[in-house]
């Protein structure tokens, strides 16, 4: 091996290290930070090039995210979200249906639009709620979480990993989703019925729901300008164009309003996400260049992962260890060298998405829940979520890759 190569290899490990983990001890370096320093020290060691590294960053994902993130700030600045979510929760009439309500309602929104930003929204709308109809707010939060990651594998402008290979893959809205939904709609049920396994005590007790538990305020005519410039992307998504482009054109069209300041939508977009996925692909593009020999190519067939149990049970692990948007860039240059890359795809993107429900550290959605029960006062522990995690990880992986198996 190279100086070159030797370098690329340490600084692939230390980047995908420092992003499992979060931080560099002893500095104020983040994930993102953490991702853009390692493409440019790919760059400062001859790794990749300059215009190398530029044709690396794939700005399909990075222009999806990004008009995804203006859609959901809109919808979210203009009460879309808690008009929608208080009027669903005021029809629950008992804690169970109350549990359904939240995990069909962030399912489905989490299907269509980025997971993350849903949980964002739906986490304190169920921390008020059952803090005024005196209900414990656990089994609700980790329906949130779990139903949001769930929810979310049925489409690529789900979560951000499947963005990346919605990109990568080149397979289509429509064919991704045929593939995908009836995984995502098992993944619901099984959170509701888990959930309701698991803290039967809660659900044992009988409450009536106060017909105005949550009333958001709204902007009527954003909510509706919002609303119909997001059936239109639904539309423009199913009928072949292409996601990037429809997201931008929709997010850019949004823009325009005299009633809510730029600034307001600006905030909402998470900038360092842009970056870390920008700082990734130059990460991984460098190490393609300097590691990736046709022994390491081979070797990866060795490992059998043109077998779909192997190949999601091996994802579902790399995602737990490294997180599933880097496992996804990990597992890029082999993909394409397996006997049905089109189903490969579809099993890392369904593995990497359900493996995030296996312990509260195995999402960004369940974090933000986290923080947010946090900083409304109350605890998410790692414990509780773990005794619905497991069972559904277990569960929702083992008929997704059986699916995935008998359809694809």
């Amino acid at each position: 091996m190279t100086w070159t190569g030797a370098g690329a290899l340490f600084i692939l490990v230390a980047t995908y290290a420092g992003v499992a983990v979060g931080r560099i001890p002893g500095f104020r370096l983040d994930r993102a930070g953490i991702a853009l320093l390692g493409g440019a020290a790919m760059i400062a060691i001859g790794a990749i090039g300059m215009e190398d590294a530029y044709r690396a960053i794939n700005f399909d994902t990075i222009t999806l995210l990004l008009g995804m993130m203006i859609v959901v700030a809109h919808l979210k600045v203009s009460g879309a979200f808690r008009a929608l979510g208080g009027f669903a929760i005021e029809h629950a009439h008992a804690p169970f249906m109350l549990l359904v309500m939240v995990t069909l309602l962030t399912g489905v929104l989490s299907a269509f639009l980025v997971n993350d930003a849903i949980c964002l929204v739906m986490a304190p709308i169920v921390v008020h709620v059952t803090r005024v109809i005196r209900r414990n707010p656990v089994p609700y939060l980790i329906a949130t979480c779990t139903a949001s990651n769930c929810g979310s594998v049925a489409t690529i402008t789900g979560n951000p990993q499947n963005m990346v290979i919605g990109a990568l893959s080149g397979i289509s809205y429509p064919a991704f989703t045929a593939a995908l939904a009836p995984v995502a709609l098992f993944g619901l049920v099984a959170v509701i019925v888990i959930v309701r396994i698991v803290y039967r005590g809660e659900f044992s007790r009988p409450a009536e729901l106060s017909p105005e538990v949550y009333r958001g305020r709204m902007l009527p005519g954003q909510v509706l300008k919002a609303t119909i410039v997001c059936v239109v992307l639904a539309f423009a998504f199913f009928a072949g164009v292409p996601v990037a482009k429809a997201a931008l054109i929709a997010g850019a069209f949004l823009l325009v309003t005299r009633a809510i300041k730029p600034h307001r939508i600006y905030r909402e977009i998470d900038g360092p996400l842009l970056f870390m996925f920008a700082g990734l692909f130059v990460v991984v593009a460098g190490a393609e260049r300097t590691l990736l020999t046709p022994d390491m190519i081979a070797a990866a067939k060795n490992m059998g992962l043109d077998d779909v149990w192997r190949l999601s049970g091996f994802t579902a692990v790399l995602s737990n260890v490294m997180s599933n948007v880097p496992a996804v860039l990990a597992l890029r240059p082999f993909i394409p060298g397996l006997e049905n890359p089109h189903r490969a795809w579809l099993v890392v993107a369904m593995s990497s998405t359900l493996a995030g429900n296996f312990t509260l550290l195995g999402s960004v959605a369940n974090l933000i829940v986290a923080e947010q029960a946090r900083a409304a006062g109350k605890e998410l522990s790692f414990a509780a979520f773990f005794k619905v995690g497991l069972p559904l990880t277990l569960l929702t992986l083992v008929f997704g890759t059986a699916w995935l198996a008998l359809t694809s």
